[in-house]
């Protein structure tokens, strides 16, 4: 592949990245994918789509409807696997081999094992040119809550904090109301709008009485995540209707991923977020972080639980992200 063609692909797939990032929360379990239909006979005539709700179009399918009459010998490029299997929706390489389409560029494969490489071997066999690759760091970190569900059959874990910058959560009396500011806040929720699940323990139930619902500024109908409380949610409590399970953490998360949960959002208390920590089952850290001081060690902690015990044993992360929202900062660490 010569370089300028290298670039061009890598402009266009993350075209297709930007595509998929705007229908993220409206898809699962399905993958919020892109796709970039370029023509053939005009470089300049480019075709999109992305992954409708479940039970509408895929990502190919609705670029190739714009494409129209240009499929024929046009490059096509989607951040994943093209599906070869017949679902909710006929296989995607079926309309891509009918309209034409002479080179697929993919940015990763498919691990669900009915797709698999069986998409990219349907494109082969049918004579078109299939590209493996690029960006494939990025969209990875794109769909990372996808690949990891159809690796593992388990959801993507992200624990969500907000604290001080002494790293207090709430007042030794318990009062923690509106430490972030509303940029954060607003942040939060659509955290909580791109998760499948929102799970807290019974005892933040019983302190807080939290709805754990999404509600953006924006208004308008807004799809609403999976409410789940580790333990017994009190009747008359706001999590209402919940789904409420108990036992170890790994058993709560492959129930979660059997109900087709690929983002689990963990928000609360400090005990649970603890026992997710200690238990190594978080693949992301969200911590808001607002410039205030309880200025003593009497405040509660963002965690509660025994920690290192040495500083050969502390936990080490990788930085993703630092931004500023408001008078706050978001923070974002990988495991």
């Amino acid at each position: 592949m010569h370089s300028d063609e290298s670039t061009s692909d890598t402009v266009h797939m993350h075209r297709a990245m930007a595509l998929g990032e705007a229908v993220r929360g409206t898809t699962s379990p399905n993958p919020w994918v892109g796709c970039v239909i370029v023509a053939a006979d005009d470089p300049e005539l480019v075709f999109f789509g992305a992954t409708a709700p479940p039970g509408g179009p895929h990502a190919e399918i609705a670029a190739l409807v714009q494409a129209a009459e240009h499929g024929q010998g046009a490059t096509l490029f989607t951040t994943l696997e093209p599906c070869g299997h017949q679902g909710r929706t006929p296989p995607c390489t079926d309309a891509i081999i009918a309209a034409g389409v002479a080179r697929v560029v993919i940015a990763v494969e498919d691990p669900d094992p009915q797709v698999a490489g069986r998409g990219v071997a349907a494109l082969r066999a049918a004579g078109i040119e299939v590209t493996i690759g690029t960006a494939a760091s990025d969209v990875s970190e794109q769909l990372a809550p996808y690949l990891k569900h159809r690796s593992t059959g388990l959801p993507w874990v992200i624990v969500k904090l907000a604290a001080s910058l002494d790293a207090r959560t709430a007042a030794p009396d318990g009062s923690s109301r509106w430490i972030t500011g509303p940029e954060a806040r607003t942040d939060a929720h659509r955290l909580r709008a791109r998760s499948d699940a929102v799970l807290v323990g019974a005892g933040t139930v019983r302190a807080d009485d939290p709805e754990l619902t999404v509600r953006l500024p924006d208004g308008g109908e807004q799809r609403q995540p999976l409410r789940v409380v580790l333990g017994v949610a009190p009747p008359g409590a706001k999590v209402r209707p919940a789904l409420e399970l108990s036992g170890d953490l790994a058993g709560v998360l492959a129930e979660l991923g059997r109900r087709g949960v690929l983002q689990v959002l963990v928000e609360g208390g400090a005990s649970v977020a603890h026992d997710f920590h200690a238990a190594g089952l978080v693949d992301r850290y969200v911590l808001y972080i607002a410039p205030v001081l309880f200025g003593g060690d009497d405040g509660r902690a963002l965690f509660a639980g025994a920690g290192a015990g040495t500083i050969g044993d502390v936990w080490r992360g990788r930085l993703v992200s630092v931004e500023r929202l408001g008078e706050d900062l978001r923070v974002e660490v990988a495991a």
